[in-house]
């Protein structure tokens, strides 16, 4: 499902820190599949990849993406052995006013992937900004629409800032993480199945389409 040809000949940007952004990262003719298999998700927050259930194109995408192919084309262009580091993937299928204010990622992650499948797209909000600091969203370097079949990857470091302007309601995304030890793949997984719990028991289903 994945371009690895696309994936592979695209450029990696190096600052303001190391990063890539891939156009048409699925095989145009498996979009439609993933897009129509993709879960039901009612609630905001970060879910984890077995706390929902979607279809065999979905699937098809989620076991390509923790595939020894993709995470060897990543070591190749990040210059990083990653070859024995746990998976962390979770999705978002809806988003609320406070979601994407200007963050780096976790030190126990390596490498972030996010791939978004939303079919269209208007407006500026929601559009992820790749930021030269963590003070200033207007203060970008490349800001990336959430399209359907878009991926950005970047590698972790102290200034990996990133971000978007407040967006609510239906935002597709996937996220991929590289992490550092065992350890930490058990701390996030009990964090975000926990997180996930108490937004499905407590958020209004005000976010559906």
């Amino acid at each position: 499902m994945l371009n690895y040809q696309t994936i592979g000949d695209t450029a990696l940007a190096t600052s303001p820190y190391p990063y890539m952004v891939i156009r048409n990262a699925i095989d145009l003719n498996k979009l439609p599949a993933v897009m129509r298999d993709f879960p039901a998700i009612d609630h905001p927050g970060s879910i984890p990849l077995d706390a929902v259930s979607g279809g065999p194109g979905f699937y098809q995408l989620i076991e390509e993406l923790q595939g020894s192919k993709f995470r060897q084309l990543i070591e190749q262009k990040f210059a990083m052995n990653i070859g024995d580091r746990p998976t962390l993937l979770t999705l978002r299928g809806q988003m609320r006013n406070k979601d994407g204010r200007i963050h780096t990622d976790s030190k126990t992650k390596l490498i972030t992937v996010l791939l978004y499948l939303n079919e269209n797209w208007e407006g500026q909000e929601g559009h992820l900004r790749i930021l030269n600091n963590g003070d200033d969203i207007e203060n970008f370097v490349e800001e990336i629409p959430p399209l359907a079949g878009t991926m950005v990857i970047f590698k972790v470091t102290d200034n990996c800032w990133h971000g978007h302007k407040p967006v609510v309601g239906k935002r597709l995304s996937i996220q991929l993480n590289y992490l550092t030890s065992a350890a930490a793949h058990e701390k996030h997984q009990l964090f975000h199945g926990l997180s996930a719990k108490l937004k499905k028991m407590f958020s209004p289903k005000a976010y559906a389409d």
